[in-house]
């Protein structure tokens, strides 16, 4: 594991393979690094590949305030000018999807490609906001309760591996409560459709079942979009269905970065 301090914030990655474009992974709301270690390891076989921890999750820094999307792509921007990367191919999901798209709209000359795994939603139906919002305000007075039956509700289909699905919620509901609540506001504030206006670099949208994002959808807020779809997971294809979206991956670098 690396380390570095960004604007007094310590923030952890790990660093592994060789070869360019690197990749940079980057996880989503209440997770780490490690969520992407099956998918860092098998591109660190012709890539270099960065995994890092976002500001307050993982082993970074978790300090009081705000966390919206920008400060992700800033302090990842950051690190790519640190570890001089290059362009890199920027691999996001759930929060980590709406992170690597405000990256390459902010700083294009840091994106060769994004790609976004079931990215969080652009725009809330209005029932989900709801139960989000009862969620957050739980959390507030104390109760995680919601918060797992939300994670393995909302985030997992009937038919998903069990162990998975518990191993991802102790993870998801062991994170600090002034976490939990300011990085899902943060999620509530990006604005996704004018940020996908701003993306010009080549982006690639693995919807998951049902996808947070309807791809027909990101073809209107983006319209150079290429859609792909997972058969058989929810919204950690990553690890649910690895070789589908690795398959996908490839294919999507190999026709149109």
């Amino acid at each position: 594991m690396g380390t570095i301090v960004h604007k007094g914030i310590k923030l952890a990655y790990d660093d592994q393979g060789a070869g360019k474009p690197a990749f940079v992974f980057v996880h989503g709301w209440k997770c780490n690094r490690s969520f992407f270690a099956p998918k860092a390891a098998y591109f660190a076989r012709r890539h270099r590949v960065v995994s890092v921890d976002l500001r307050g999750h993982g082993e970074s820094d978790k300090p009081q305030g705000p966390y919206p999307i920008a400060a992700y792509a800033e302090d990842i921007a950051h690190i790519i000018n640190h570890l001089d990367l290059g362009k890199v191919i920027a691999v996001g999901q759930s929060m980590g999807g709406a992170t690597v798209l405000q990256l390459a709209a902010a700083y294009p000359d840091h994106v060769a490609a994004i790609i976004m795994v079931d990215p969080a939603s652009f725009v809330f139906p209005p029932e989900v906001r709801t139960r989000l919002e009862t969620v957050l305000t739980d959390i507030e007075a104390g109760n995680k309760e919601s918060l797992q039956q939300t994670i393995e509700q909302m985030l997992f289909l009937p038919t998903s591996d069990r162990k998975l699905v518990q191993e991802v919620t102790a993870v998801m509901t062991s994170s600090p409560s002034h976490v939990t609540i300011s990085a899902l506001r943060g999620v509530f504030e990006f604005d996704g459709p004018t940020v996908a206006a701003q993306c010009k670099v080549p982006a690639l949208h693995l919807a998951a079942t049902p996808p947070k994002n309807p791809p027909h959808l990101m073809s209107q807020w983006l319209p150079a979009v290429i859609n792909g779809w997972t058969v058989g997971s929810a919204h950690f294809s990553q690890l649910e269905v690895p070789d589908q979206v690795n398959a996908m991956i490839e294919d999507f670098l190999r026709h149109y970065v």
